[in-house]
């Protein structure tokens, strides 16, 4: 799938369930919690599409040698970010998959592979992904990940996708969708619903 996104990183470690990448230092349009992304699976045949559920930014021998300066430079903390061999690792839950046409959720057939591309997925994309909400069990589901938060900030992330005027019902529809899967679960039902409130 060729659309133009610009690579974002590149694969570290994965499994069917989700995977790690790594990335130079953050900006305000790469990596961020609770965005879609998908690598390539199937030597291509396939997307695998997931959301960020985590974001550490690991230290090297350098900077720990030099964070406790009283008078650090500038040059030496834009060198550092510029310049940084030890990558951000964003680790990724796997929530579905794309295959020729169609848009399947769930575990994709097979994991990515170490070294491929990652790209955030554009606004179509995650329009089209969560056109459904049959994602939303495997992310409340998911045992490793923030799952109440996660699945909020990827729902912000998608109306966000959407136009102005439909995206107060997309939230609405999800909202309803969550009722319907935490019927049984009122407190935590009532803190996700004040999450994607518009």
């Amino acid at each position: 799938m060729n659309d133009g996104a610009i690579p974002i990183g590149r694969m570290m470690r994965s499994s069917t369930a989700g995977f790690t990448f790594g990335c130079s230092v953050p900006e305000t349009d790469v990596p961020a919690f609770g965005a879609f992304v998908r690598a390539p699976v199937q030597r291509g045949q396939a997307q695998v599409i997931g959301l960020i559920y985590d974001i550490a930014i690991e230290d090297d021998l350098f900077v720990r040698q030099i964070v406790a300066a009283a008078d650090l430079p500038e040059a030496y903390i834009e060198d550092q970010r510029r310049n940084r061999q030890v990558p951000v690792e964003v680790s990724v839950l796997s929530i579905g998959y794309r295959n020729g046409g169609g848009m399947f959720y769930g575990m994709p057939p097979q994991p990515p592979i170490t070294l491929d591309h990652i790209h955030l997925c554009p606004d179509g994309e995650v329009c089209d992904f969560t056109g459904h909400f049959d994602y939303f069990r495997m992310v409340l589901d998911a045992p490793i990940v923030p799952a109440d938060e996660l699945l909020a900030a990827s729902l912000r992330r998608a109306a966000a996708a959407r136009p102005p005027e439909d995206r107060a019902e997309f939230l609405y529809r999800a909202g309803i969708e969550l009722a319907r899967l935490l019927a049984m679960d009122v407190i935590r039902l009532e803190n996700l619903l004040r999450r994607i409130r518009p």
